[in-house]
């Protein structure tokens, strides 16, 4: 039971690794984010023509929409097989027996919160499957919703805090059954269930220097809470839970490494960034007199920041997580191309070792070897804080990959900065924005930044924008949008930009998709890549579609498909229990 459980989390630990690792596709479908991949015509950027049922819905160089319905799927099949046979084993005691059962619950209730705010009504299943099966039917996001909560409070119950790192603990029931409790619209459960960690002595907020970093005074705690090697200490009490991903772990899962500087750091190596007269910027060569590629990571920009994720959520300079030396801009890489430095331009030579340039009209400091502009991949800001995996001594070592990519490393799933940012919602929903205002003021105050001062002024959207600058690559961005759209929709609440939505429209007119057009400007302006794609999103894929190999395999049953895609018209009534 315990070894099953183990692969439950080597699952879940998927989402965040490898190249286009699925997190990416979560993030593209919101409004911090695009595909940032210019390269090619195939990557989910204009998402109207890309993202059909029939459509490649599981590859890297398009998107991992099917990953997520193929391994949620897997991992609700996992945990139903600890379930179904929870019995078959004899325990120590009821408390060992119930707490396997209660992780198990955890994970079932886990890919099933994600399955409805990605895909809406979906298949239910609570028992192992023993033979084939070709005869499911969708069930009501609503009646899943409820069943994984009961599932939930049962394993709140008799889940523990004091296990081993990577397995599931009490914390990340209590935040999980807080997002569900949101879902569904009880905001009392949910400020109760986070409460439960926010008010309890097991779990806290990390404001003091920690880790094998703490003594290097250039970096602050922000820096440790999200070094590689800092993320599973004892004496980190941030961390509800974690995938754990070691080199010397004996699982394929591991064996490229994170790669998350690769998706997440822009292009900038490419021989596209030039000099103001057009020479060759920049070499990712790890033997460079400026190794920018070991200092930072090489990226490929696959996560494309928009503007409000890298520029304009970043309103005072006391932010610890948009310090420098903790967030990058592109100006703050320097010029190492070595034939520089022996130029016979003596502007370029100059340049040598100098931060770059930033392209304006008479400066062609970034472009596209054709000439026409792309710093859309190659020219935006990071968190290096948050991607950079190092070795010793600030320096990339990636065992896997030269130039480096991002080595193993632990990775948070769940953290206590979004249980108070959860907590804050649920207030904010209630009307007590005072209290919301507080919570988000925890998170902020913690990072260095300004305190909030007006709770008359809380909104969605100050929850959301604290969100994107506390979260990057940890939530699901899209999932969440998704989950609070819905709320909009069931309550009838009017939102910050003076609309009101209901659940018969949902799919026409939904917060979800007024979110992205406002935010995000590739999206809104419908920018053009240099492959001719422009950026497109719908408001139907606030529900992203059900792949249609698994309505074809459905033969006897009906899977509903959601509206604003072929095969709609077919749909039956959804199941109303389990």
């Amino acid at each position: 039971m315990k070894a099953a459980l183990n692969s439950l989390g080597a699952n879940m630990r998927q989402e965040y690794f490898g190249d286009a690792a699925p997190i990416l596709t979560e993030s593209i479908f919101s409004d911090v984010a695009v595909d940032g991949t210019t390269d090619k015509s195939t990557s989910a950027q204009d998402l109207i023509t890309r993202i059909t049922p029939d459509a490649e819905l599981n590859n890297t160089d398009f998107n991992k929409i099917g990953w997520y319905w193929l391994e949620e799927y897997r991992g609700v099949r996992y945990a139903n097989t600890i379930i179904t046979y929870i019995d078959n084993v004899k325990y120590t005691s009821e408390a060992e027996r119930n707490s396997i059962l209660g992780s198990a619950y955890f994970y079932r209730a886990y890919h099933y919160y994600r399955l409805v705010n990605q895909f809406g009504d979906v298949p239910f299943p609570l028992v192992d499957i023993v033979a084939p099966k070709d005869d499911y039917y969708s069930t009501k996001r609503d009646v899943i919703l409820q069943k994984i909560k009961e599932d939930l409070l049962f394993a709140q119950t008799w889940v523990l805090d004091n296990v081993n790192k990577g397995e599931v603990t009490k914390g990340a029931v209590s935040h999980l059954l807080t997002k569900v409790n949101l879902a569904l619209g009880n905001f009392d459960d949910a400020i109760a269930s986070a409460s439960n960690i926010i008010n309890g002595t097991q779990y806290a907020l990390m404001k003091t220097r920690f880790g094998s970093t703490a003594a290097d005074a250039s970096k602050n705690v922000i820096w440790d809470l999200h070094r590689m090697d800092n993320k599973a200490l004892s004496s980190n009490k941030e961390a509800l839970l974690l995938v754990i991903d070691r080199d010397n772990l004996a699982s394929g899962f591991t064996a490229f490494g994170s790669q998350v500087m690769r998706n997440c750091v822009p292009a900038w190596h490419f021989a596209n960034v030039k000099t103001p007269s057009g020479a060759t910027a920049i070499t990712d060569a790890v033997t460079a007199e400026f190794p920018l590629t070991r200092w930072y990571g090489r990226g490929i920009g696959r996560y494309r920041g928009t503007p409000y994720s890298t520029k304009y959520i970043w309103t005072d300079n006391t932010d610890f997580r948009h310090a420098p030396g903790m967030w990058m801009n592109m100006t703050d890489l320097v010029y190492n191309n070595p034939a520089l430095k022996n130029s016979s331009n003596a502007a370029d030579k100059a340049l040598y070792g100098k931060p770059l340039q930033e392209y304006n009209s008479s400066n062609v400091a970034a472009r596209f070897t054709n000439g026409a502009l792309d710093t859309i991949r190659h020219w935006f800001g990071w968190p290096h804080y948050k991607v950079f995996i190092n070795s010793t001594n600030l320096i990339a070592n990636d065992p896997y990959w030269t130039p480096p990519r991002g080595t193993n490393t632990d990775w948070y799933v769940f953290r206590i900065a979004e249980t108070y940012l959860l907590r804050a919602e649920a207030y904010y929903w209630k009307g007590d924005l005072a209290s919301a205002m507080a919570d988000i003021n925890q998170v902020r105050s913690r990072a260095n930044a300004q305190l909030l001062t007006n709770s008359a002024a809380i909104t969605i959207g100050t929850i959301l924008d604290e969100r994107a600058r506390e979260l990057y690559w940890e939530e699901p961005r899209k999932t969440e949008l998704t989950r609070i759209a819905y709320i909009f929709a069931k309550t009838g609440k009017t939102a910050y930009n003076g609309k009101t939505y209901n659940l018969a429209s949902f799919s026409e007119n939904n917060f979800f998709y007024d979110r992205i057009i406002e935010k995000n400007d590739f999206y809104r302006n419908q920018v053009p890549t240099v492959m001719g794609v422009n950026y497109k999103i719908a408001p139907y894929h606030v529900l992203w579609p059900i792949p249609a190999s698994a309505q074809r395999f459905n033969a006897n049953g009906r899977i509903n498909q959601n509206k604003g895609y072929s095969g709609y018209e077919n749909n039956v009534e959804a199941l109303d229990k389990y």
